[in-house]
């Protein structure tokens, strides 16, 4: 696949605005309802968000800018099952819905929820689901009670009192929509707009449904199992389709959004699919080396400190980390080694460092110690190799 960058036509340097507006450009122009099924243009709009949906985000790009579009694949919502076509129509009126697209396409914007001349598909309904760093570790199935509008009993959701069928809209004659021809100086124009009679549906209730209004729905409750993918981020979510609100009369139902919100564990801090852990060891275990047992994701490991081990130290648990998202294998656990100094020591304790103090002499510059640049230095380095 081509470079994102490339695609969006943006220097890697581009600032988030420069993408959007990049983005928006290409989508307008190779979006569906412009360029009549076109196949060559529909790839090139998928092919334009997905590359957009990767770049607007700091993560996934500081990803994608250090491993590529295996980086990308990591974060990107194609996690759950590829990313296609439908999913960069959603993108596509998620982040621009409220820019007058029905006036840009012809009152035809794909990816809308209201269709004229028939029932109204049901609203989408976005959940936040907190997890915890082990499940992001090991993937987990998650049961969710949702609050979701479902067909009145009373009329079988047709909106009609002891469930009749609506009658077609005299007005519109079915099609949800009127034509207006206006003359102009560049000769006539026609205007297509919802019928103000039946708003758009093409059917009219005379004698609504006294339970639900006419609506056709009624407050109801689902029960939805979501699979949680290992190591999954904040942010991503996955898609339940036809499990939202049901349309008005009769209208199918919209799909649930579940954002994950990954918690934060006190002992780690999270670096894609590494985990970084700081470790104290005393004066003597630095010194001498030793053998410690650490804590990871998914249980205890030993580690062992070698000898003359300087604070400040990233020591490597490889495999140790989260899995990969889409790919194999499994970050790794970084333990960065800080040696503890108590804060009052007395009696023998207080005597024998006195006395070490007299044997060792000042200390070296850490610098020409070590030839490393410092602690920052050693955290590049450690997540660099």
């Amino acid at each position: 696949m081509r470079d994102y960058y490339e695609i969006l036509g943006v220097d890697r340097d581009a600032d988030t605005d420069t993408i959007k507006k990049a983005y928006r450009k290409l989508a307008l122009k190779y979006h569906p309802d412009r360029n009549a099924g076109s196949e060559d243009a529909e790839e090139k709009f998928k092919e334009a968000t997905e590359a957009y949906e990767v770049l607007r985000d700091d993560e996934k790009r500081a990803r994608y800018d250090r491993f590529g579009h295996a980086g990308a694949r990591s974060g990107a919502r194609g996690a759950y099952g590829g990313f296609d076509f439908s999913d960069a129509l959603e993108i596509f009126m998620r982040d621009f819905g409220g820019f007058g697209l029905d006036d840009l396409f012809g009152g035809r914007a794909r990816g809308g929820r209201a269709r004229r001349g028939g029932p109204q598909q049901g609203s989408d309904i976005r959940l936040e689901l907190p997890i915890t760093l082990e499940e992001v570790a090991t993937g987990a199935t998650k049961t969710l009670r949702v609050d979701v509008e479902d067909p009145c009993d009373a009329c079988s959701g047709t909106g009609v009192e002891g469930g009749g069928t609506p009658s077609v809209c005299e007005t519109c004659g079915g099609s949800g929509e009127v034509r207006r021809v206006q003359r102009s100086m560049l000769g006539q124009l026609m205007s297509v707009t919802p019928c103000p009679t039946c708003r758009g549906e093409g059917r009219v209730i005379e004698d609504k449904c006294r339970s639900c209004a006419g609506t056709g729905t009624e407050s109801g409750e689902a029960e939805i199992e979501v699979q949680v993918p290992a190591g999954v981020s904040s942010g991503d979510y996955i898609t339940v389709k036809g499990r939202g609100s049901v349309g008005r009369r009769g209208g199918r139902r919209g799909d649930i959004y579940v954002v994950l919100d990954v918690q934060e564990d006190d002992r780690f801090v999270r670096e894609g699919a590494d985990l970084y852990y700081e470790l104290p060891v005393t004066y003597a275990q630095a010194v001498l080396g030793d053998s410690v047992e650490v804590p990871t994701i998914l249980g205890s490991e030993e580690l062992e400190i070698p000898k003359g081990t300087q604070s400040g130290t990233i020591l490597r648990l490889r495999a140790r980390g989260l899995p990969h998202l889409q790919a194999a294998g499994r970050g790794d656990q970084l333990v960065r080694v800080v040696v503890w100094v108590p804060e009052r020591v007395d009696g023998e304790h207080e005597e024998l460092l006195k006395r070490l103090r007299e044997l060792e002499g000042p200390a070296p510059d850490a610098i020409e110690r070590d030839g490393s640049g410092g602690f920052w230095s050693k955290v590049r380095q450690a997540f660099s190799a």
